[in-house]
């Protein structure tokens, strides 16, 4: 499944969803699966995602499910993992809640990158994680000492 965004700046961004099971495979092949989609689509950012599910709290009633619901499907857990995928290759260092005087609440995430096209897709990031999650968010690059 495909999704497109587009941010504020203009810029698109693609979101391609794979399998949750076939998430190692694509990590393999992601920077020359996404530079040759970034090629194939000009002025676009390509992200992959997995595609996570999410069980609801009372599920161990339903006769579908059998057994407790696992850590790995709660929605803190899946939007975790859905951030870690958004900026892969690069990695979350920290993460902080800021609330606003207003109540709004705003998701700072620093993250540590070797590589450089990170830091151009920053505005990215934080369009397309807003638009999965509904969450405020800023990405910034940590700061070397």
């Amino acid at each position: 499944m495909v999704n497109a965004h587009r941010q504020a700046t203009g810029q698109k961004a693609l979101v391609v969803f794979v399998p949750c099971a076939q998430l190692t495979y694509y990590r393999k092949i992601q920077r020359q699966l996404v530079s040759e989609l970034e090629k194939k689509f000009a002025d676009t950012h390509v992200v992959l995602v997995a595609q996570r599910t999410v069980l609801p709290k009372n599920c161990n009633r339903d006769p579908r499910f059998k057994g407790p619901r696992p850590r790995s499907r709660t929605l803190t857990k899946v939007r975790e993992a859905m951030l870690d995928d958004l900026v892969y290759p690069a990695e979350v260092a920290g993460k902080r809640t800021r609330v606003r005087m207003d109540g709004t609440k705003l998701l700072k995430v620093q993250l540590t990158s070797k590589d450089a096209a990170t830091e151009d897709k920053l505005d990215t990031f934080s369009t397309v994680y807003s638009t999965l999650t509904d969450k405020s968010t800023a990405f910034g690059l940590e700061k070397s000492h």
